[in-house]
């Protein structure tokens, strides 16, 4: 019988209790014994290398149908990885002290090329367990073949293996799931970049088939792109992403002070009219966005454009559709507010056309003005009634007409002429715009 087992048998026989330092030594004994057990069985096991690592390829290529199809198409990296994997876990049951570093190194390494080449994690750790498994069986197999009556001692280093092989399960997790955050870190950022130089005009003709697939947007449609200020609650990002209804062709893209929203609204082709007009959809639907500017935000729609070439186009018109917003809030759509658009595309025109049309009416004393510029206002607004105008202005119709012959007089054009009307139509709009 082994030393050490009799030690065993009499303390346990023994009439009064063992001192503590008898139970210290017999232990170690037991201890020393199991690690010599081990290590003659692993470095029997470093000889077998070769034939340990396929026994574990062909049990991955049975049970995990990802690791067959990497043995498929990367046999010898495969076959290289387990084998290196596997030299490593041996070697670390001979001198766990010595090889843990390089250990480590080559678990780490293993979760990062698996992560980038995209390999379940759950296939990885059933791989790195199952190794542990293999590992421990062989150690069983050879301790059995060699000294059989030494099988025992191993139950003492069980606990250390297993133990080993939870590091080492945890380790590469812990590599993988940091190499996954790099990964989606760089497929955001390049998709970022993607989306801001398409919505500046800069894309190259030979990225937009990349952008397309980043931004998950075909390369050819109609697009209309959303511009969105404001810092309401319910204007944020997380809020509209949540209220895009599934299956919604759009990408966001956030701005220091205005988000993008760049919206497929129908197929190449298509001669429907934006904002939900014939065959194109509503792009502030599609967003989940109000139409109203209930939201408080100020929201500006560009006309639709065809394909993703155009939508730095887009942007410019939805940046000249949210400068005509109310600074209290609403919803622009440029194709519904071109008169205003051609005002405000160019400031130092409408200025001008301001002075020119209304200059004598703007130099009155301020209650005379504001008087007649809210008349002729009220009767652009009321399609030229003067009934309505002066229902909207609280006064009778004699005295809106009193006041707009006043407006010709002074202006020198009259509100019967198109050309003139149009002029004084464009003044007004420049100087509710541009006043500020």
């Amino acid at each position: 019988m082994h030393p050490a087992v009799r030690a065993r048998t009499t303390i346990r026989s023994g009439p009064k209790p063992v001192p503590q330092p008898r139970t210290r030594r017999v232990r170690s004994l037991i201890d020393a014994d199991a690690l010599h057990v081990l290590h003659r069985a692993a470095r029997v096991l470093l000889d077998d290398l070769p034939e340990l690592t396929d026994r574990l390829l062909a049990v991955l290529s049975e049970q995990e149908p990802a690791y067959r199809s990497a043995l498929e198409n990367e046999h010898a990296a495969t076959w290289e990885e387990v084998h290196r994997s596997l030299r490593h876990s041996v070697a670390s049951l001979l001198d766990p002290r010595g090889t843990r570093d390089a250990a480590h190194r080559c678990t780490w390494r293993i979760g990062v090329t698996r992560a980038e080449q995209g390999l379940p994690l759950d296939a990885l750790l059933h791989a790195f367990r199952l190794g542990g498994s293999l590992v421990w069986q062989r150690l069983v197999e050879e301790t059995s073949r060699s000294a059989p009556e030494d099988i025992r001692l191993l139950v003492h280093v069980a606990t250390d293996v297993w133990n080993f092989v939870d590091e080492h399960c945890s380790l590469v997790a812990d590599a993988y799931r940091q190499a996954e955050r790099q990964r989606a870190w760089r497929r955001e950022n390049r998709v970022r970049l993607l989306a801001a130089a398409l919505l500046d005009g800069a894309s190259r003709i030979a990225d937009l088939p990349e952008t397309a697939e980043g931004l998950r947007l075909p390369e050819y449609g109609r697009y209309v792109v959303v511009a969105v200020a404001g810092d309401r609650p319910q204007l944020t990002t997380g809020a509209r992403a949540t209220a895009v209804p599934p299956g919604t062709h759009v990408h966001w893209h956030s701005g220091v002070e205005v988000d993008y929203g760049i919206v497929l609204v129908g197929e190449e082709g298509d001669e429907g009219g934006e904002g939900g007009e014939g065959n194109d959809r509503d792009p502030l639907k599609a967003l989940g966005l109000p139409d109203d500017g209930s939201a408080g935000g100020r929201i500006g729609v560009s006309s639709a454009v065809a394909g993703l070439a155009a939508v730095g186009d887009a942007r410019r018109l939805a940046d000249l559709a949210l400068s005509i917003c109310a600074p209290e809030g609403g919803t622009v759509r440029l194709a519904e507010h071109l008169p205003e658009a051609l005002v405000v595309s160019c400031p130092e025109l409408g200025a001008t056309l301001t002075e020119q049309v209304l200059g004598p009416v703007l130099r009155l004393e301020p209650a005379d003005r504001e008087v007649l510029l809210d008349t002729l206002a009220a009767w652009f607004a009321c399609d030229g009634s003067a009934q309505r105008a002066g229902e909207r202005l609280y006064c009778h119709r004699n005295t809106v007409l009193n006041r707009l012959r006043r407006c010709e007089q002074l202006t020198g054009r009259s509100l019967a002429r198109p050309v003139d009307v149009v002029e004084i139509s464009l003044a007004l709009t420049a100087r509710r715009l541009l006043r500020g």
